[in-house]
C-alpha cells in the first residue's frame, strides 16, 4: 500500500500519488498482459519515468508480474480490501468456487476451499450471510472426468515458467518424447488442456495432460518469456490456426 507521510505533500508528490493510483487502476481494468508503452501513454509519462512508477507499486506491496517488453500483469493488489465485495461480487466469488469444486484436481479444490474460509472471515457480517446463502450454485448431471494426477505440477511448471519433458501419447497412439514450454492450462468442458511451445515441432501445440504419460519438471527456465509467447499463441487462436497434438 502507497505509505503516507504527516508532513504536508508538495505538489509533484501528489501529481505522482494520483499518477500511482492511476496506473494501478489501468492494471486492474485493461485485459492483461498490459504494455509499458500503453501504460506509459495511458498516464502521459516516459517508458523510463513508467518502469520507476512500476517498481514504486512494487515497493508498496503490489504483485506485478512481467517485464519490459513482455507486458504487465496485476496479480496481488493490496489497495482493494475483501471488504469491498457487493453482493453480486459475492455470488460470482462463490459460482466460481463451486466451478473449481467440479473440475479441479484436489490441490485446487482445497486451495478452493480455504480461500472461501479466508474470504468468509475478512467480510463483514452482512456481506458473511449473503456469502453462506448464495442464490446460485454449481451442479451437472454428468460428473465431470477425474481430474489427471499430473495438473498440480503442469501449473507449478506454468507459474515457474520452467521447462517440462513429457512422454505424450498423441491421437493416433503413437509415443514421443519431447520438452515444451508450458505457457496456460485451460480448462475446457469435458477435458484440461495445456497450451504450450514444443520443442520437437518448433511450434504452438495444445496439449492433453491426460495422454502425457510421464512429466519431468527441468531446470531450464524460460522466464520473462510466457507472457509474450501466451499473447502470440492466442493471436493465432484466435484466427483459427489451432494445432492439437
Amino acid at each position: 500500500m502507497l505509505a503516507l507521510s504527516c508532513q504536508k505533500p508538495s505538489a509533484s508528490d501528489v501529481a505522482r500519488s494520483d499518477r500511482l493510483f492511476r496506473l494501478l487502476h489501468l492494471l486492474r481494468s485493461l485485459p492483461a498482459p498490459v504494455t509499458a508503452e500503453r501504460l506509459a501513454e495511458e498516464t502521459g509519462v516516459s517508458p523510463r519515468t513508467l518502469y520507476r512508477d512500476i517498481d514504486a507499486l512494487r515497493a508498496g506491496g503490489a504483485l506485478i508480474d512481467g517485464a519490459p517488453g513482455y507486458g504487465y500483469t496485476l496479480t496481488e493488489d493490496p489497495a482493494l480490501p475483501p471488504q469491498m465485495f457487493t453482493r453480486l461480487e459475492m455470488e460470482a466469488v462463490m459460482l466460481g468456487l463451486g466451478q473449481i469444486r467440479d473440475t479441479g484436481d484436489a490441490e485446487l479444490i482445497e486451495a478452493a476451499d480455504t480461500a472461501q474460509a479466508k474470504i468468509i472471515a475478512t467480510l463483514p457480517e452482512r456481506v458473511q450471510r449473503q456469502a453462506a446463502h448464495a442464490g446460485q450454485m454449481v451442479y451437472r448431471y454428468r460428473p465431470a472426468a477425474p481430474a489427471p494426477a499430473n495438473l498440480p505440477l503442469l501449473r507449478r511448471a506454468v507459474w515457474e515458467e520452467r521447462a517440462v519433458d513429457i512422454a505424450y501419447e498423441d491421437r493416433e497412439g503413437a509415443l514421443t518424447q519431447r520438452r515444451m514450454l508450458p505457457l496456460q492450462l485451460v480448462f475446457l468442458d469435458h477435458e484440461k488442456s495445456l497450451l504450450a511451445w514444443c520443442g520437437l515441432r518448433q511450434d504452438f501445440r495444445q496439449f492433453l495432460p491426460v495422454r502425457m504419460r510421464a512429466v519431468t519438471l527441468t531446470e531450464e527456465s524460460f522466464r520473462p518469456r510466457r507472457v509474450a509467447l501466451l499473447r502470440d499463441y492466442i493471436e493465432q487462436l484466435s484466427r483459427g490456426a489451432r494445432r492439437d497434438e
